[in-house]
């Protein structure tokens, strides 16, 4: 088995699962942003380099029918 690289400065999902590299999958909150928030839109406040624009690429492959068999 091949060894997975850490990731740094990635930040499309796709690239990462192309590139073979290690990724720490967060759908498992998919559920709470969609129904107990408490908001209808959710916001990301974290300070940089703490991973927002994977977040958002992995919530858009997430919903992307287009990519439904490629991830």
């Amino acid at each position: 088995m091949a060894k997975k690289k850490i990731i740094v400065g990635m930040r499309s999902l796709t690239e990462i699962r192309e590139s073979n590299c290690i990724y720490v999958d967060k759908t498992r909150f998919i559920d709470y942003l969609e129904n107990s928030a408490g908001t209808k839109v959710p916001v990301f406040l974290r300070p940089r380099r703490f991973g927002k624009s994977l977040t958002a690429s992995m919530l858009h492959n997430y919903y992307d029918i287009s990519k439904k068999n490629k991830l």
